[in-house]
């Protein structure tokens, strides 16, 4: 039987919603084994001088407790 946990990190990118993804899961992978899957909550961007400047996400990440 597996157990399954689920936390929610927040990350962000200068280049896009995708890299904020993947940096968001490539850190979170640093300190938790097992992931399996992430759900995007929210996207967000900051605007500066009417130009997007940053792109921001909230997951949901899931892994396997061992």
């Amino acid at each position: 039987m597996s157990v399954a946990k689920v936390i929610e990190i927040s990350a962000e990118s200068p280049k896009s919603f995708e890299d904020a993804i993947v940096q968001g899961i490539t850190r979170a992978s640093k300190t938790i084994h097992g992931i399996k899957s992430a759900w995007v909550k929210e996207q967000r961007v900051v605007v500066e001088n009417n130009k997007v400047v940053s792109y921001r996400v909230d997951l949901k990440v899931t892994f396997v407790l061992d």
